[in-house]
């Protein structure tokens, strides 16, 4: 007999699966920066394998449901690209460049509340504040803001150094001399936690753009393929201006090119595994997941990087995951608050309907009985 698997433990085993590929991501990325590698240079190549890893699925399975392209269109996915493609790596590198993994992942817990946030400004969401949902979305949010405010202000003391032996030897990926390991010298803990909080607000302008976008445009597979070419080429300007060494460009290894082969895969791959969680399971339990990405970073950073943790980094990380938390209680919240003046709203249509009229018996008519209600 054939056993076939639940689709909502599909979904978490898909979640599970996301989110360590993302922390995996991450690790590799920062070992590649220390590594030397141009980080224009890998983000060209790194959205030309999404590119075209993407086009033929969003040719062949959004041939019948996607919208005939306008300058219109080519205009929102260039500004789209702009936001989520161009801004949010490029901060996301130099923010990664500047501290670490763990910290990275740790930091995006609070795209949720950002996004919250800026969904509220521009009243795309409404703030209830006379609610529990709405009171914990706010006071999440603030908590979110508190904890990211922590890591960047303040570094404070190691709370965890890795002393095994193995790792007091430099990796060699590439048949070079470089160091792969982490290293403090030359970077800056602030400057790069103020790059990954610009990545964060870049994140969430970019999911807040695509809820206009989708509702006219409702192929998501072909915004993102859109969005990676347009990103592809915006570096490639930028790096025209940055980039003078043709050096950078040659692929020296194997190893180096596993590496841009794994991160433009790991990011059209992530990127539709993303958007089949979300039609299944919702944005809610999508955004869940995301401190388990910092929880697995956290597990292979030390062994990979021996990265080290601080003290503000892990005050800021905890209280970073108590406000996502408290932003996703309280859409939840929301959520059923919703459900329950729908349902309310309907029940009071079906009473308004006049009820058909009951004909009594009498001396004229004895053989008709009254209709029964059904």
């Amino acid at each position: 007999m054939r056993c076939s698997v639940p689709e909502r433990a599909r979904l978490h085993a898909a979640m599970l699966a996301l989110k360590f590929g993302s922390a995996l991501f991450n690790v590799v990325l920062y070992a590649v920066l220390n590594a030397g590698t141009s980080k224009i240079v890998l983000t060209v190549y790194n959205n030309a394998v999404a590119f075209l890893l993407l086009l033929p699925f969003a040719y062949l399975l959004e041939k019948d449901v996607r919208p005939r392209i306008t300058v219109g269109f080519l205009i929102e996915f260039f500004l789209l690209a702009l936001v989520g493609i161009t801004a949010n790596q490029a901060f996301f590198l130099l923010g990664l460049d500047n501290t670490s993994p763990t910290l990275a992942s740790a930091i995006q817990n609070s795209i949720p509340a950002i996004t919250f946030l800026m969904a509220a400004i521009l009243r795309i969401e409404e703030v209830r504040l006379d609610r529990k949902d709405g009171l914990a979305k706010a006071f999440g949010t603030a908590v979110c803001v508190a904890g990211t405010s922590i890591i960047t202000l303040y570094k404070g003391p190691v709370v965890y150094s890795p002393t095994l032996p193995f790792q007091t030897t430099n990796i060699d990926p590439y048949d070079t001399d470089v160091q792969w390991t982490g290293s403090t010298e030359g970077k800056n803990w602030t400057l790069g936690c103020i790059y990954l909080i610009a990545q964060c607000l870049a994140c969430s302008s970019w999911f807040v753009m695509q809820v206009p976008l989708v509702r006219k445009y409702p192929a998501q597979l072909s915004i993102m393929t859109y969005a990676s070419f347009f990103g592809m080429m915006q570096f490639l300007v930028i790096s025209v201006f940055l980039e003078r060494n043709p050096g950078a460009w040659h692929v020296h290894s194997r190893g180096e090119l596993f590496v841009i082969f794994y991160t433009g895969v790991a990011a059209s791959g992530a990127s539709a595994l993303q958007i089949w969680c979300i039609d299944k399971g919702g944005p809610v339990f999508v955004a869940i997941y995301q401190p388990v990405q910092t929880l697995i970073a956290a597990i292979l950073a030390p062994f990979a990087l021996r990265e080290e943790f601080y003290l503000g980094g892990v005050i800021g990380a905890v209280l970073t995951i108590v406000g996502l938390y408290l932003v996703l209680w309280g859409m939840n919240k929301e959520r059923n608050y919703n459900a329950e003046d729908a349902s309310f709203l309907v029940e009071t249509d079906h009473e308004s309907i006049a009820a058909p009229p009951v004909i009594e018996p009498s001396v004229t008519l004895p053989l008709l009985r009254p209709p029964s209600r059904k």
